[in-house]
């Protein structure tokens, strides 16, 4: 992993969130760009026609260019070490979504990285606006920040899935194990069960998955576990809180496990706190993968 991408609008969230991010990017020996992409008001003449005062546009990219070198300077200087990333600043007009994935597009991004507004439970943390948006138009793995993540080595990563499509699920796998060998991290492969036993089919798959990752990956810090929870909601809420991961990683595809915890999280309110990252891996990198 060679660059990351920040993205801020200097909230106390957002800020964090590139803080945490830049931490990691010291672990990995990789590069950043720190990124704020705003919208200026818009005058409206006539109703056919949006017009957008030169003078706002202006001042909003003059005071967005500041701001960013001043969060720049902040980062750096709290992070003195060994390896300090190159980290160049970046702003741009127009929708988050389109715009930031220009930048990937452009710029060779590897990871982008967004802090949340929501910290009471897993379901809690994907009710922003923004970070649902992001989850669904990113090309890249989204790394979701929260207010209460706490900066230190990522030691072990748990990836969540119910299963039902194997194959993407391996490719997904594969691609968080390559970003784990940056971090000499565990990865520690979760499934959450109901009150159900697993069948014996699904545990020998899993343990074949276990030798088939080691082997062709080469990489042994690969573990599984079963976990027997009312829902895979709660189960994820409480994992996050006392399993001891550093960080949950997830697989992103149209109505799929991830989508149902976004869908039904204002009806499905979890009481525990998730103070942990959640990695976002989308179905288009899998896809790439699997055509390779």
């Amino acid at each position: 992993m060679k660059k990351l991408l920040f993205l801020t609008d200097f909230s106390a969230h957002a800020n964090h969130a590139a803080d945490y991010g830049y931490y990691l990017a010291k672990q990995l020996k990789a590069n950043a760009i720190l990124c704020n992409i705003f919208t200026v008001p818009a005058e409206t003449p006539h109703s056919t026609m949006l017009v957008w005062p030169m003078d706002d546009a202006g001042a909003l990219e003059e005071s967005s260019i500041h701001e960013l070198n001043k969060l720049k300077d902040h980062l750096i200087k709290k992070h003195k070490g060994d390896f300090e990333p190159v980290v160049h600043v970046m702003n741009e007009q127009g929708y988050l979504t389109d715009r930031v994935n220009d930048i990937v597009n452009g710029n060779h991004i590897d990871m982008v990285v967004m802090g949340t507004h929501g910290s009471s439970g897993l379901s809690t943390l994907l009710l922003g606006n923004h970070a649902r948006n992001m989850i669904d138009a990113t090309t890249k793995p989204l790394l979701l920040v929260p207010q209460k993540a706490k900066q230190a080595p990522v030691k072990k990563i748990a990836y969540a899935s119910d299963f039902t499509n194997k194959k993407e699920d391996l490719a997904a796998i594969y691609n968080l194990i390559e970003f784990a060998k940056g971090l000499n991290a565990e990865v520690l492969i979760i499934h959450i069960q109901d009150e159900e036993k697993p069948s014996a089919s699904f545990k020998k798959w899993l343990d074949e998955l276990l030798i088939e990752l080691s082997n062709k990956a080469n990489y042994h810090n690969i573990y599984y576990r079963i976990e027997e929870k009312p829902n895979a909601q709660y189960g994820l809420d409480w994992f996050c809180e006392y399993g001891q991961i550093d960080m949950l990683a997830m697989l992103h595809r149209p109505k799929d496990f991830l989508s149902s915890l976004i869908s039904g999280s204002q009806t499905q309110k979890i009481a525990n706190h998730i103070e942990i990252p959640l990695l976002v891996i989308p179905a288009s990198i899998v896809n790439t993968i699997d055509d390779k």
